[in-house]
């Protein structure tokens, strides 16, 4: 690969990336931590991600258990849940936290679908300006004749190939998600 691609890989690597954990934090009707170890908690006089101050389990497929390693938090961490508006009502039972997610009506369904969709093409956005940034290198190349015309034109088209595989992939994972939100 011409080191004006290569250069350019990781930033490619990281849209698709970053669509895969966006689509792992979508409440699908099935209990993951991933849904929550983000969320930011004010305690100590500090906002913390949850995963800091807490253990997540998954004792069932539609329930976790959250218990903060200090007890004194847990009012903080079930306020932090409730206020995120995840669809998921936490239940303080003292010294853990208590949530169970709910079953997917026909209606959240769809609106999730719509919310994979949405995420898909701010991914395919980003792939886009990536893209119109190498291709602006690509061609400042060829002005300082650093490159030729013809190279110019080979490093466009595996541009373009780049493109078509990273869309396909985005595609694909997308259509991966939606098919595990209906199959639910």
């Amino acid at each position: 690969m011409h080191p004006l691609l290569a250069d350019h890989q990781p930033e490619f690597e990281n849209v698709v990336a970053h669509l895969r954990e966006d689509l792992l934090t979508l409440r699908v009707g099935r209990a993951n931590p991933i849904m929550i170890e983000q969320l930011l908690v004010d305690a100590y006089g500090t906002k913390t991600p949850l995963k800091q101050l807490a253990s997540i389990t998954v004792p069932s497929p539609r329930t976790m258990i959250v218990s903060p390693w200090d007890k004194s938090i847990t009012k903080d961490v079930e306020k932090a849940i409730r206020e995120a508006d995840i669809g998921i009502n936490p239940v303080n039972e003292g010294e853990q936290v208590r949530l169970t997610v709910p079953q997917l009506t026909e209606e959240s369904r769809k609106e999730l679908v719509k919310s994979v969709s949405a995420k898909m093409e701010r991914a395919r956005i980003a792939v886009r300006q990536v893209r119109d940034k190498v291709k602006e290198a690509i061609i400042k190349q060829e002005k300082a004749k650093a490159i030729t015309e013809d190279v110019r034109y080979d490093l466009i088209e595996k541009l373009d190939e780049l493109i078509k595989s990273l869309n396909d992939d985005i595609k694909e994972i997308g259509a991966k998600k939606e098919r595990e939100i209906i199959k639910l």
